[in-house]
């Protein structure tokens, strides 16, 4: 007999799969990933993680495909195994930041454009980046690429208690409480930094806001998790008309 946790574990492992998969799709659609190198994740029930397999392209993974790995890289089920800096880079942020059950790293092209210039942040020019008003950390020194998991914990450390995460010469984590929270949440820092990018290459100065209007309209995004709720399912109902294969 299947005891009712074991049952509702299940249920929250299906419905991961099927959202990472259509965070993955939708990544590759807005040309926000990088060949087979970046990585979603989500934590499990039982310190589990689920992510993509290596050599997977993000505009064919399917739920089914997705792996789950411990917190020492060991594929626990599914075919294939992690990136080696999917595994030091996720799994050291999931544990050192508990609320952290997704975990999201790309290289989106306008964001990481930022993280190639010195000193350069995000600036409040634009509302859609007052949204991340305090919510943005920066590492600024770049440690080659993160193989070891020491460099994972780093990167944990220098990510605080914020939900993003610049990283020099590199490119941004988003960790969120659900894939569509994450997912929105990169989406919309992606467009901010590319109202921002486009506005330096005028080569007139940044317009940036007061710091009180920058608050007020960070007030004004409101309950932003119903909206990506909102924003989320509807890229769902995309795929499920255009591309049904991501649930499978």
């Amino acid at each position: 007999m299947t005891l009712p946790a074991a049952r509702d574990n299940r249920a929250v492992s299906i419905a991961a799969r099927i959202d990472l998969a259509a965070a993955f799709r939708w990544a590759a659609r807005l040309d926000m990933h990088e060949g087979v190198c970046n990585h979603f994740s989500v934590m499990l029930p039982g310190g589990r993680f689920l992510m993509n397999p290596k050599g997977a392209h993000f505009a064919r993974i399917k739920a089914s495909d997705l792996i789950v790995i411990d917190e020492e890289g060991k594929t626990l089920e599914g075919t294939g195994r992690p990136l080696m800096t999917g595994h030091t880079i996720h799994t050291r942020i999931h544990l050192r930041h508990p609320a952290a059950r997704v975990v999201l790293h790309l290289h989106a092209p306008y964001s990481t454009a930022l993280t190639a210039m010195r000193g350069v942040r995000l600036e409040m020019v634009h509302q859609n980046s007052a949204r991340f008003l305090g919510e943005v950390a920066y590492d600024d020194h770049f440690n080659g690429i993160a193989v070891a998991t020491e460099e994972g914990e780093r990167m944990a450390a220098a990510m605080g208690g914020k939900r993003i995460l610049f990283l020099a010469n590199h490119g941004v984590i988003v960790i969120g409480e659900s894939v569509a929270r994450a997912f929105d949440d990169f989406y919309y820092l992606e467009r901010a930094c590319r109202v921002q990018l486009l506005a330096m290459q005028s080569g007139t100065p940044l317009s940036v806001m007061p710091e009180d209007v920058a608050r007020m309209t960070h007030a004004q995004w409101g309950n932003v998790s119903a909206n990506a709720e909102l924003h989320f399912a509807a890229m769902k109902e995309i795929l499920d008309a255009e591309e049904p294969s991501y649930a499978s």
